[in-house]
């Protein structure tokens, strides 16, 4: 069994493109991924440039407890009164903004809720307290 022997002793100088194109790929994945949630846009509704400000109502407080209790303006109320106070609230000329104050332990499905109702009343102005 006959070996040859290199004439030439100078080093191999093509470089190894299997790890580059690894990395690439990988990228490229990543990017495809992430694309989809870097674009996506959402509408925020911003005052105008010129007028006066409109002396604002006093926001309507409603805290809801970790036991599922409503407190409309620290007055505890139930579910059918949280819906009549709704529907006044919106039948002013100037609908109050509302601010919800959720007690850590509060329900999720209580929160959804209470939006729900004030959405369908026509209560647009909802704020989250801490």
């Amino acid at each position: 069994m006959a070996f040859s022997v290199r004439a030439e002793s100078s080093a191999i100088s093509s470089i190894n493109v299997t790890p580059l194109v690894d990395v690439l790929l990988v990228l490229l994945i990543i990017f495809m991924i992430t694309a989809p949630v870097v674009t996506h846009r959402t509408r925020i509704d911003l005052p105008g440039a010129g007028g006066k400000a409109l002396p604002a109502a006093e926001p309507i407080r409603l805290a809801i407890q970790a036991d599922g209790s409503l407190y409309w303006n620290d007055t505890p109320i139930d579910q059918g009164q949280l819906d009549t106070q709704l529907a006044v609230a919106a039948q002013q000329a100037e609908p109050p903004r509302l601010v919800i104050n959720a007690a850590d332990g509060a329900a999720y499905q209580a929160v959804a809720h209470v939006l729900a109702q004030a959405k369908a009343q026509g209560l647009a102005g909802i704020d989250f307290a801490r």
